[in-house]
């Protein structure tokens, strides 16, 4: 199968109503794309709830305690560490205004490329490609690429999937690895996989 192919299988699955990227404020994009590094799906959007509950821009987060924000996103893990990244990120808002471009984004310190993708794409609904855990499991599993690195992953994917793809491509395949593709156990034998004849997980599973 091709990256299209894939595309269209994914879709099957998960449901054509699901795919569709919803965009939201772009500073809650970069603060949770921040959460979310080395956590659950689960625990990032607890944490994210608990802070922007309470502290609903910049200007009010960049005023907040460090140990209040430390309090309010513990669910995510590492959250001395990341409390500061917050609070930092924040900061660097209320003096440079919201970055709108990769380039602008990655300046920032914390900021990779994921985040930067992230921020792009569901904040701004700008085409790009981000590659977390689910992405660069998932392609590499189903032979689209082979990679070690989601930066490789990334590369990889822009040469394969058309640009006009690149908005939904995340969230179907975050979609499809926390619902069938799993880490540790994906449902190979539960469900009816469509990505079966093409995953090399399965075939190792099945032998």
């Amino acid at each position: 199968m091709n990256a299209l192919e894939v595309i269209g299988k994914v879709k099957l699955m998960i449901g054509e109503h699901e795919a569709v990227v919803k965009h939201e404020n772009p500073f809650k994009v970069l603060i949770s794309t921040l959460l979310s590094q080395r956590t659950r799906d689960e625990n990032t959007a607890k944490a994210s709830s608990n802070l922007f509950s309470k502290y609903d821009n910049a200007k009010q987060l960049s005023k907040a305690s460090l140990k209040d924000i430390e309090r309010l996103i513990k669910p995510s893990g590492f959250y001395k560490v990341k409390a500061k990244r917050v609070k930092e990120l924040a900061e660097q808002v209320i003096k440079n205004g919201m970055p709108k471009t990769f380039e602008s984004l990655i300046k920032f310190h914390g900021v990779g490329r994921k985040t930067a993708n992230c921020v792009l794409v569901y904040g701004y609904g700008i085409p790009a490609i981000p590659v977390d855990t689910h992405v660069h499991r998932i392609v590499n599993r189903v032979g689209l690429v082979k990679t070690q690195k989601p930066e490789q992953t990334e590369f990889e994917l822009m040469k394969l999937v058309p640009k006009y793809k690149w908005l939904e491509f995340n969230d179907l395949f975050v979609k499809f690895g926390q619902r069938i593709c799993k880490p540790l156990r994906p449902l190979c034998n539960e469900v009816e996989c469509l990505l079966r004849p093409v995953c090399y997980y399965y075939k190792k599973l099945k032998k």
